[in-house]
């Protein structure tokens, strides 16, 4: 007799084993098993209860993005086929029947099992409150969730989310991102109680809300209110206060899915999930269960990807008949970015070990809150951090270790000390991937003993870094520091895409002449490019003047401000800044400023950099604000691209009686022979018409301050977090020899800085330092004189204020709407109060509104919205 998997009950040569389910972890259990000599003597049949392959869940929110369901496919193409594995889509188990060992799908198909391996992951939790089942309700879990939240998005203007936990807050960005007003409801007093404390709970509420999101925590959903449609229209909560609602989405925790394994006998904990001993079995010796669908060895129930994966890999090394010690606990560590803000938990971040002690650092003006918990013996045993998670990487794996510290606890929190703090020593035993369970040892010996010789290598043989990716920092590190202990030169490469620096390839376009992005990524690179190596090739290109930053492949490359040619606020508006070179402007300039600031009804304000910052603009009103700016005789300053800002300037010898030179003039003469000239990173620079220096030209990435026989000319200052005096460069130069010298010094820092590297930083890690600068532009040492004085020469004559060549160009134009459907209407969530007689943008819980206002309420569909990275 043939049975529905093609086995008969006379061939047993062959033996059959049937996953239930094709999530991350059944992925990752075919991946593992494939893996194992023993797999060839076995047939897989995987059932599976969604329409598509695995995919990665843990980024579903991409998909509001812009990203695909195929981008986030897990299933690489010709795998299944590879290995023989039959996959049935939408057909899901309904029954087991352990002894005849099959199963029952949906469809009525039986397919008989020598070994069955569960799956099945986790279902959403829904409160069980009245209405939960209403028009307008949905879970955050699958493709088709979102693709369900989306289409109720489109003609919502609220929406709330049930639940303040990892998966809640996810929900509520995507809703952010969809152009709702969005609520997060919490019934514990903080969000993501599990993973951060009181402290790191309130700094992450206070950035969330900052970002327009209300939050409601100690507070629970006691009911969701409809209308006579029977949608939903608002969410009772537990506190009696009633939230309006056009969309609810619950987000509230998962549960193990297990009701399969309850169904056929098989033991499940008591809070939920099947059984299972260290090496993945149930009571059934026949059957395994892997990832959220199983409760562990120590009791509990993983609902991490990392877990997942560490049990889906004992799982393969069970049925291959490999000893081991097993699944027996996991690291929960976490490390995301939810809402745009930065968020980590590792260990114990709740001190509930005896004689725990706490390390904090709070800083609630720049958002960051550092805690490390460290026990008797001075190791680290856990931390919780929020707003600043460079550190992860390491105190991550030294919390798993266990092992004393060796340097003060007090070094790894204060601002800029962790790279103080001298290295931090990581045993070989301390775990750098969690997601794969890969030691530190592990990747030392990939690099030492199988001949991996970079990171994409030592991915590719041991799998670390290629779950979450929090470790890949501390991953290239250590490959690093192997590579040249043995000797072996390691690459400077500026991403895993390109072998290359951001020298190397600014080189590259220059002397080929490439112009696209595409091209040099063909020719000089691989792969499809990241978000390291797409703004630095599109900053290469803007240097070498190729074209407008919007035309084309380029206008994608862009980092979030440039896409729009404004600064984004914190409220979603953005900032105007036309320039004013060396700060000098007419009062007809000014009143023009000032109208166009009182029409539009913009915050005005007077910078450092002496220049007016309007603020409070959307995104539809940008081109109608640059249309007035630019036909009073304004241009772009742009502040919102890594370009030169401002020249700043005091009076000099025109007003002031101790002036020696016209600075104002110099200034003015500076900012225009360099505006627009991008850069690895962002330019400043003043001019000080005498030693009093007035204009703070020692603070800038280059300065010049008036002598009586000329100018001096500083290098290599900055202000900022880091401030640092600048170097004298040369002194009582000729204004002619002056400029020569600054042009020479810009292109050699844009041809040859790292990427987002500061002159300052440049400076002090140029070989030779600034005798090898003063070399170079002053005396040629190198030859290259000619070449820089070319380029700049190139940039002067080719330079076009980009906006308002863009509003010469319809397609350019195109980008600037809130609403794809709907362009000029302003985001209703972007809402400000009156304050001081102008605006500000309006703060969680305030009854703020919009700048101006439609007569109508039209369905907004929301374009693409930008994540906001600085360095």
């Amino acid at each position: 007799m043939t049975e529905s998997n093609g086995t008969t009950t006379d061939d047993r040569s062959i033996r059959d084993l049937v996953l239930v389910g094709h999530g991350m972890v059944g992925q990752r259990f075919l991946e593992a098993w494939t893996e194992q000599p023993a797999a060839r003597g076995w047939r897989v049949t995987v059932l599976a209860e969604e329409p598509r392959p695995a995919y990665d869940r843990v980024h579903l929110s991409s998909l509001f993005d812009g990203r695909t369901a195929e981008d986030l496919s897990l299933c690489p193409p010709g795998f299944l086929a590879e290995h023989g594995i039959d996959l049935r889509l939408g057909d899901p188990v309904t029954a087991i029947d352990r002894a005849g060992r099959t199963v029952t799908t949906r469809s009525g198909t039986e397919v008989r099992y020598d070994v069955l391996v569960l799956a099945t992951g986790s279902v959403p939790f829904v409160p069980p409150v009245p209405g939960k089942d209403a028009a307008g309700c949905h879970v955050y879990r699958t493709i088709e969730d979102l693709d369900a939240i989306r289409a109720d998005a489109e003609a919502a203007g609220t929406g709330v989310v049930v639940g303040g936990g990892l998966l809640g807050l996810e929900a509520a960005g995507a809703l952010k991102a969809g152009g709702l007003a969005t609520h997060v409801v919490e019934f514990a007093p903080r969000l993501m109680a599990v993973q951060v404390d009181d402290g790191g709970g309130a700094v992450l509420r206070r950035k969330i809300e900052d970002l327009g999101v209300t939050v409601h925590t100690s507070a629970g959903a006691s009911g969701v209110v409809t209308g006579p449609d029977g949608r939903v229209t608002a969410l009772a909560l537990s506190d009696g206060r009633e939230l309006p609602a056009d969309l609810v989405v619950f987000s509230a925790g998962v549960r193990a899915r297990d009701q399969l394994a309850r169904d056929c006998g098989l033991p499940v904990g008591e809070r939920g999930g099947i059984v299972v001993d260290p090496h993945c079995r149930t009571a059934d010796p026949a059957i395994l269960a892997i990832g959220e669908c199983a409760q562990a060895a120590d009791g509990r129930v993983y609902g991490l990807v990392a877990p997942g994966y560490q049990m889906a890999e004992t799982a393969a090394r069970t049925l291959a008949g490999l000893a081991g010690e097993g699944f027996t606990g996991a690291d929960t560590s976490t490390k995301l970015k939810l809402l745009g803000v930065d968020v980590a938990s590792f260990g114990d971040p709740h001190g509930t070990a005896e004689g725990a002690l706490d390390v904090l650092y709070s800083d609630s003006r720049s958002g960051v809150y550092r805690k490390l918990v460290i026990g008797p013996d001075g190791a680290l045993l856990g931390g919780v951090l929020v707003g600043d998670t460079d550190a992860y990487g390491t105190l991550r794996p030294l919390a798993a270790a266990g092992k004393p510290l060796t340097v003060a606890p007090e070094q790894l929190v204060l601002p800029a000390g962790f790279a103080s703090a001298g290295p931090v020593a990581l045993p070989d035993d301390a775990v750098l991937c969690s997601c794969h369970n890969v030691t530190q040892g592990a990747v030392r010996a990939a690099v030492r003993d199988q001949g991996c010789d970079s990171v994409a290598a030592v991915k590719k043989c041991t799998r670390a870094g290629t779950g979450c990716g929090s470790c890949l920092k501390q991953l290239g590190t250590v490959v690093t520091e192997e590579l040249e202990a043995a000797g072996v030169s390691t690459s400077k490469g500026l991403c895993e895409h390109f072998t290359h620096t951001r020298a190397e390839l600014y080189e590259i376009v220059r002397v080929t002449g490439i112009t696209a992005f595409s091209e040099l990524l063909d020719r000089h690179g691989s792969g499809e490019g990241c978000e390291i190596c797409k703004p630095t090739v599109a900053s290469v290109l803007a240097s070498l003047g190729n074209g407008h930053i919007l035309d084309g492949e380029q206008g994608a490359l862009q980092d979030s401000n440039d896409h729009f040619l404004a600064n984004l606020q914190r409220n979603g508006s953005y900032s105007v800044v036309p320039r004013v070179p060396g700060g000098e402007i007419t009062p007809e300039g000014l009143i023009a400023i000032g109208e166009i600031a009182r029409d539009h009804g913009l915050y005005t304000k007077i910078t450092g950099g002496q220049r007016i910052d309007l603020f409070g603009a959307t995104v539809d009103q940008l081109p109608v604000i640059w249309r007035k700016l630019v036909d009073a005789g304004f241009e772009s300053g742009h502040a919102y691209g890594k370009a030169l800002r401002t020249v700043k300037s005091c009076v000099g010898e025109t007003w002031c009686r101790y002036g020696v030179q016209d600075s104002t003039a110099l200034a003015i003469e500076l900012e225009l022979r360099y505006r627009g000239l991008r850069s690895p990173h962002k330019l400043k620079s003043a001019v000080s018409g005498c030693a009093r220096e007035c204009a703070e030209a020692q603070s800038k990435d280059f300065g010049i301050i008036a002598t009586s026989a000329g100018w001096n000319l500083y290098v290599g200052g900055n202000g900022g977090m880091t401030p640092r005096h600048a170097d004298l460069l040369a002194a009582d130069l000729d204004r002619e020899t002056l400029i020569r010298t600054i042009d020479r010094y810009l292109m050699f820092y844009i041809r040859t800085a790292d990427r987002l590297e500061r002159t300052s930083v440049w400076l002090e890690r140029l070989e030779g330092g600034l005798d090898h600068l003063r070399a170079v532009v002053l005396d040629d040492s190198l030859g290259i004189a000619a070449e820089l004085d070319e380029l700049m020469n190139r940039h002067i004559a080719g330079y076009r204020d980009e906006w308002a060549e863009t509003l010469a160009d319809p397609d350019r134009m195109r980008r600037f709407a809130s609403f794809v459907n709907a362009p000029g209407t302003p985001d209703p969530a972007v809402t400000f109060v009156p304050e001081r007689g102008q605006i500000r943008p309006a703060r969680p819980g305030e009854a703020g509104r919009p700048l101006t206002h439609a007569l109508t309420a039209p369905v907004l569909v929301a374009g693409a919205r930008l994540e906001v990275l600085t360095p």
